[in-house]
């Protein structure tokens, strides 16, 4: 029996705490002896990450127990936090960072002690903290990234490639330590080292560039006393992105390089005699040029979208707009996909043997790690199995799409209408539609399955998830499209989305809104701002103020971002003043929400405190909502509640519906 109802009006059995119970997913895969270890979410219990093992009979077991918080603070969006081996008696012996005090932590999860450290505290601006391990227990040591501060401002750092020992000698001694690269790069990634241990490899980059932007691959003779020498450059440059490296059996290195346009994967002979002329180093392309991504935006340090396996194949992640999972064979160039529904792989890989390991979702299937022999092709769920949590018939049924936008071009969007098994709209209503600006913005919204997307459409509100010029997934020129244009192209392209909706009678012209989070954010006050389009709009953790965002007002990584997504402040200073929604606030006359954490120091709640008192002079309708223990983006079960609940009260305030479901959020002026 399908009931007739007003779009916006229907029941729906998918609550705020159903959708926060489901928030996040598995990530940072690898493989400890025979066993699967990863981390997951624990919204429940105040948003930590633990760490799960699975054993080769199929158990999974958190391995510590709250309040231990496996998360990196390396750039702020942190990046591989663990890293696991055998020791000489064959148990495993696992470091990994503690989110609390950032030190890195030694545990053998077999054993009957507690995890002990191995690096001390720094009361020196954000201390020491540490990224993208790699456990050598012949060694006695853990190689990975360390950042350093060296003042109190948030650009007062350094990061090198650092080696601590694994007996916990440097846990209260800085000098035990030892670097092992030197710090002539701002950034860096992890060491990977060669089959012989003779050599190391990692990547690095310097300000204004971001990682998208232009890469070096180093490259370092390892000696027998686990020294660096002689590093040089191998690949890479400032117009050429590496996003992640590995060695090949034979001694090569692998390589994802978007040199031609599109991240692709080759390989490049270390070997400084097998240069050509002038010394340009001995590289191949591995599978042949065609439009495709076999690599993404390097946000956190230690990202896998490909790995060696045994037999000298590789399983890589590729696409247009997707991520799927394929082998690799680089002598013939042959590419099998694995079979199975799932058509999102995210950028984090494991192997073991002939078997390689993944984190997987679909529309229908929320991510899951799953497994494929490549001796057999056969794939399964081996744990963090997808369970429908209520009748899958309340699903969304997203559309891919592609818009046209200004000067015609294509803008990639994933369109989600309403949908309830149960209720459906009268005769040729268009329905209320909420734009969704991604983050980023170099990044990208994954074709999945989203509980909180469900949340809206299966309440009959619709969904556009709007891929805008600058998104990943479509090669270089797409998402350098917004090089100089932040706040130009991605208002338009989204804007372009709405409008096309309403017009085509999908969309309800008058009950339009947009919402995003981070740069997301920035897109939604800025399309506040800058158009008429939206009766309103949700704003979450944003950056607001250009200009003191460029000043220091944010985290060392992105802090000259706006370099490349708004010009040279130096050069075009009013370009940052007239852009920014903090100077254009007498021009919101819609109703909006902003939610924030107030303890982002990615976009400070000072640039939020800013905008309200900007706002609060031209009467406009709003509600502030600021979570104590939150940072950049929320993760706490009772937030995401509280967030989720608070944006469709004011979607059905502002639509003229009445929702009984939710508290009703109070607009002030």
């Amino acid at each position: 029996m399908v009931t007739t109802a007003p779009y916006g009006a229907w029941p729906s059995p998918i609550d705020a705490r159903l959708v926060a119970a489901h928030d996040g997913r598995p990530e940072y895969l690898g493989v400890v002896g025979d066993e699967v270890w990863w981390t997951e979410p624990r919204p429940e219990e105040g948003g930590r990450r633990a760490l799960v093992r699975r054993t080769p009979e199929g158990a999974e077991q958190s391995v510590l127990p709250p309040p231990w918080n496996v998360r990196s603070r390396v750039i702020e969006y942190g990046g591989q936090p663990w890293a696991g081996a055998l020791d000489a008696d064959g148990a495993p012996l696992v470091v990994f960072v503690h989110f609390a005090d950032q030190r890195l932590y030694a545990y053998a999860p077999d054993g009957d002690g507690e995890p002990r450290p191995l690096t001390p505290v720094s009361a020196v601006g954000g201390g020491l903290r540490w990224v993208d391990p790699v456990v050598l227990p012949g060694r006695g040591e853990v190689w990975c990234v360390l950042e350093e501060f060296t003042g109190e401002g948030p650009t007062d750092v350094r990061r090198v490639i650092a080696a601590v020992p694994l007996d916990g000698s440097a846990a209260e001694d800085r000098d035990s330590i030892r670097e092992l690269s030197d710090d002539r790069h701002r950034f860096v990634t992890g060491p990977r080292l060669s089959p012989d241990g003779g050599r190391a490899a990692w990547i690095a980059w310097d300000h204004p560039r971001m990682p998208w932007d232009g890469t070096v691959v180093m490259v370092a003779e390892v000696t027998g006393d686990g020294a660096f020498t002689g590093a040089r450059a191998l690949v890479g440059g400032a117009e050429e992105s590496v996003a992640q490296i590995e060695w090949a059996a034979d001694g090569s290195l692998l390589y994802v390089s978007d040199a031609d346009g599109w991240w692709e994967l080759r390989s490049a002979d270390p070997d400084p005699a097998a240069a050509g002329a002038e010394g340009a180093t001995a590289t191949r392309r591995l599978y042949p040029a065609r439009q495709e991504e076999f690599g993404g935006p390097l946000w956190k340090v230690g990202l896998r979208w490909f790995l060696p396996l045994e037999g000298g194949t590789i399983a890589t992640l590729h696409g247009h707009g997707t991520n799927r999972l394929g082998i690799l064979d680089p002598v013939t160039g042959e590419l099998v996909d694995a079979a199975g529904p799932w058509t999102e792989w995210a950028p984090s890989l494991a192997v073991h043997g002939t078997r390689v390991i993944g984190i997987a979702a679909s529309p229908r299937s929320a991510y899951e790690i799953v497994e494929l022999d490549t001796l057999t092709g056969r794939s399964r769920v081996i744990a963090a199995r997808h369970v429908d949590a209520l009748d899958p018939a309340y699903y969304p049924e997203p559309q891919i799409r592609t818009f046209t936008g200004p000067d015609g071009r294509d803008i990639h969007t994933h369109v989600y209408p309403p949908h309830s098994p149960t209720h459906a709209p009268p005769d040729g209503e268009p329905a209320p539609f909420v734009v969704w600006a991604h983050g980023g913005p170099t990044g990208h919204a994954p074709l999945v399955l989203d509980l909180e997307i469900a949340y809206f459409t299966s309440r009959g509100f619709g969904v556009a998830e709007v891929n805008y010029g600058g998104s990943t997934g479509y090669g270089r020129e797409y998402r350098e499209r917004l090089r100089e244009q932040w706040g130009v192209v991605d208002v338009e392209d989204c804007a372009a989305v709405a409008r096309a909706l309403a017009d085509e009678g999908t969309a309800d012209r008058s009950r339009l809104a947009i919402r995003g989070g981070s740069a997301g954010g920035w897109t939604t006050a800025a399309s506040l701002t800058g158009t008429d389009l939206y009766a309103c709009g949700t704003i979450s953790y944003p950056v607001l103020d250009l200009t003191a965002w460029a000043g220091g007002e944010t985290h060392d990584f992105e802090s000259q971002y706006l370099e490349s997504l708004v010009g040279p402040l130096a050069e075009v200073p009013d370009r940052y003043r007239d852009r920014s929604p903090l100077h254009r606030a007498d021009r919101i006359s819609v109703p909006f929400l902003l939610l924030q954490g107030l303890d982002d120091v990615i976009c400070p709640p000072a640039q939020a405190e800013r905008f309200l008192a900007e706002v609060a002079r031209c009467g406009i309708p709003h509600a502030y909502l600021a979570f104590e223990g939150e940072g950049h983006g929320f993760r706490r079960e009772d937030t995401i509640v509280r967030a989720l609940e608070a944006e469709l009260s004011l979607y059905a305030q502002t639509f003229g519906m009445t929702r009984t479901d939710v508290p009703t959020l109070e607009l002030g002026k």
